[in-house]
């Protein structure tokens, strides 16, 4: 995609290589300056340190995106400049071009995961007497599209900003064989963890349930997941992993609005913000993020026994889906939002995600509807429904 801005001293149009959109501002990268050093999670804040150290030219911040997996090799990036913009820009409808047909491969298929559901479920209740028992298991899967033209990442960006609950996001992946830099698109309900100066926020979100057109249906499902002692219990586990996580760097860790009811135009959610003071102000973003991803609503709990389930259940490579996409300041300042609701795309192929929480209670039919429910934002706005026709014919 295009920013159509000039990169400040070069006279020449700059190629747009990130954006993140939240309910206050854009922040924009134009250009690929430098990419910092790849490696896991785990060095993530001495390597953005060294990137700094090493380097005087250029903006004095670095984006891009983690994997879900801790042990894979995250990919951040300096820009040539940086632009601020707002979000008026979004809300035109977005459609693929005259006579489009998507193609549309589950994977896995829905059955499959509902038998991945079942036996997950049969790993929870096993482990009921471990030590350490397997509580909740995030388990996800994916739709592969193929389209006879490329997807538009501008247009996709756009549709998406309509709804203000979410951060909308765009960053590059690592060249790969089918694409010389793949695109990761979404719109994020979820905040990770962001730093500026002492102050400390997380906005973890986990149990879900789908909105209807219908005003009171729509009520009565927001009720229903308000009231439903089993979504409760999954968004406390992962209330709770947060504190944990935060709470050896912070003088303070409150929730000051409790748990709420948090909308998006296609789901309801259980929210609970949290806010913290850092006991040190050098403590930089980046720490603050390898040590909370991947929280619980993405992964599960404990957290390194729920990801081998989820090697071992889901069937292919979630790569950058569920990771996290965001940016560091040299001072240590910076934001990153759980990537999930989003899409990789590469040229004439897209794969888009989605996932639910797996608890004792949970049930295979309706963790699969969740997830149908929940590719429905990226659906709408590519402008095509589940079989991969246009939406426009619904209405011709």
């Amino acid at each position: 995609m295009s920013s159509g801005n000039e990169v400040a001293g070069t006279g020449r149009q700059a190629e747009e290589v990130f954006r993140l959109c939240g309910s206050e501002k854009t922040l924009i990268g134009q250009g690929l300056r430098a990419e910092v050093a790849r490696g896991a999670i785990d060095s993530l804040a001495e390597r953005v340190r060294g990137f700094f150290s090493d380097r005087q030219g250029g903006p004095r911040l670095v984006m891009g995106s983690l994997p879900f997996d801790r042990s894979r090799a995250d990919y951040l990036f300096q820009p040539e400049a940086v632009a601020m913009g707002s979000r008026s820009e979004a809300g035109k409808a977005a459609t693929l071009p005259d006579a489009v047909h998507c193609t549309i491969r589950p994977v896995p298929a829905p059955s499959a995961y509902r038998d991945a559901v079942a036996a997950c479920l049969e790993m929870i209740a096993a482990s009921a007497g471990d030590a350490e028992p397997l509580t909740k298991v995030v388990l996800s899967r994916s739709l592969e599209l193929a389209s006879s033209h490329a997807f538009d990442a501008g247009n996709l960006i756009r549709a998406l900003g309509r709804d203000p609950s979410v951060t909308v996001f765009s960053t590059l992946l690592p060249a790969e064989a089918d694409a010389p830099h793949p695109l990761l698109v979404g719109a994020t309900p979820e905040l990770l963890v962001s730093r500026k100066g002492a102050e400390v926020v997380s906005y973890p979100l986990a149990g879900s349930a789908r909105r209807y057109g219908d005003p009171g249906a729509d009520r009565r499902s927001a009720a229903v997941l308000e009231g439903s002692e089993k979504d409760r219990r999954e968004h406390q586990a992962v209330v709770d992993a947060v504190f944990d996580a935060l709470s050896p760097y912070c003088s303070e860790l409150t929730a000051p609005d409790g748990t709420t009811l948090r909308p998006t135009a296609s789901m309801w959610h259980l929210g609970t913000r949290i806010v913290g003071r850092l006991k040190d102000t050098e403590t930089p973003v980046a720490e603050l993020a390898g040590a909370l991803h991947p929280t619980p609503a993405v992964c599960g709990l404990p957290r390194e026994r729920a990801a081998g389930v989820i090697g071992q259940l889901e069937g292919y490579d979630r790569g950058f889906y569920a990771g996290a996409v965001g940016w560091a300041d040299e001072k240590g300042d910076g934001e990153w939002y759980v990537s999930i609701r989003s899409a990789r795309l590469a040229g004439r192929h897209a794969t888009l995600y989605a996932g639910a929480g797996i608890v004792a209670g949970s049930d295979p039919a309706g963790e699969t509807d969740e997830t149908s429910a929940k590719f429905v934002a990226l659906l709408s706005a590519l402008g095509i429904d589940e079989h991969g026709r246009p939406l426009r014919e619904h209405a011709a």
